[in-house]
């Protein structure tokens, strides 16, 4: 297996950290191959501006087509370059990193909004009465597999099916349906480790004991059971789920998952 860690941690000694140095030294361990992205060690730039573009940025600038461009013509920057690059290498990708605010840090977003360029994780395949591109279980990134490995500063009753802050499972849609399944990922169930701020003791060992085993069966893991776009659930154009597919729930992750 050849794993790309994505970290999103401005302290080495965070509990993300410890996470990630887990991760490297249990697949490792295992006889893996990992490659490790540290946005902050990395000082990654987070912001999208013409200068990711070069000489294909339009005037005045459109994110989409310059982004296209520069990807057609293999123009984009070597950061984002290499990164795309660690993603095809891959096939296996785990996002690590604190929520915060209810979403990843702005320096993941920023990672995301560089290497899923225009041709590359989106805008790809035909449009047409049939298919609405290759995305939602096709795309670039078809054959890799994904995770988030996420800590959350509140208890889990906070961000349970009754919980103030909504189901954790609601709030990781966008991330897990929007960014990782768009392009063609398969998403495996989230690693949550709740309390974060509050661990004491030997919680680190018992989170610790969980999350290698976590590791030691991503590759017999199922992955969550997304509908494909291009597979019939969806009336296209319009792109609306069936409506005898529809299943129970108020939530609008449940109207996506396979019953």
């Amino acid at each position: 297996m050849k794993t790309l860690v994505v970290y999103a941690h401005p302290e080495p000694r965070s509990l993300n950290g410890a996470l990630k140095d887990l991760a490297v030294s249990t697949l490792e361990g295992a006889g893996h191959e990992v490659r490790v992205s540290d946005l902050y060690a990395m000082n990654w730039k987070a912001v999208v501006d013409a200068a990711d573009f070069g000489g294909y940025a339009t005037e005045p600038l459109r994110v989409i087509p310059s982004s296209g461009g520069a990807y057609d013509a293999d123009a984009l920057t070597a950061d984002v370059r290499a990164e795309q690059e660690k993603l095809l290498w891959a096939d296996t990708v785990i996002l690590q990193f604190p929520l915060w605010w209810y979403t990843m840090p702005a320096i993941l977003k920023g990672w995301v909004d560089r290497v899923f360029s225009f041709h590359f994780a989106y805008g790809v395949g035909v449009h047409d009465d049939t298919r609405y591109g290759e995305r939602f279980g096709e795309g670039t990134l078809l054959g890799r597999r994904a995770m988030l490995s996420v800590t959350v500063g509140g208890p889990q009753s906070h961000y349970s099916d009754r919980g103030i802050n909504g189901p954790i499972e609601d709030l990781l849609f966008p991330i897990h349906h929007g960014i990782l399944y768009y392009p063609g990922l398969q998403v495996l169930p989230p690693f949550v480790v709740h309390g974060a701020d509050r661990m004491i003791g030997g919680d680190f060992e018992i989170v610790a004991k969980a999350w290698t085993d976590r590791l030691l069966t991503l590759e017999s893991t199922e992955p969550i059971a997304f509908r494909r776009q291009n597979h019939g659930d969806y009336e296209i154009p319009s792109l609306r789920l069936k409506a005898d597919l529809e299943v129970p729930g108020s939530q609008g992750f449940h109207l996506h998952v396979r019953g």
